[in-house]
């Protein structure tokens, strides 16, 4: 993920809403509004999110080799997929570094005792940036 060009890093440092794909025990896609932080140099994305939230409970059921899972931004004719592994992080150090991204893009987040990241380890990178 290193090799990622500046104008893609750069979008994904942009504030934007984007999506979150997971698949459900039937198969179909669970599509969400989620904000998205990229570290690029680690080829890792977050998400911050509610312990029971059904994208949680989707990544869980996958088990340890983490669920298929994709977030997605546009911005008119610019958009960018992240695909990759997703497993859920519950430990402060991993929560705490989450929120800190999602300030720096994003705003503050909310209080919220019950908060787990969803990290993301890439496997593709799809856009038009």
């Amino acid at each position: 993920m290193k090799d990622l060009g500046e104008d893609l890093r750069a979008f994904w440092r942009e504030r934007h809403l984007c999506t979150m794909t997971t698949v459900r025990a039937d198969g179909t896609p669970h599509v969400v509004p989620v904000g998205v932080t990229l570290d690029a140099d680690s080829g890792i994305a977050r998400v911050i999110t509610s312990g029971g939230s059904h994208k949680v409970r989707h990544v869980l059921a996958a088990g340890d080799a983490g669920a298929a899972v994709a977030v997605c931004q546009v911005d008119g004719r610019r958009w960018s997929t992240l695909e990759g592994r997703a497993v859920i992080r519950t430990d402060p150090e991993s929560v705490a570094d989450a929120e800190r991204r999602y300030a720096e893009r994003y705003r503050v987040p909310r209080e919220n005792p019950a908060r787990v990241v969803v990290e993301i380890r890439l496997t593709r990178v799809l856009g038009n940036v």
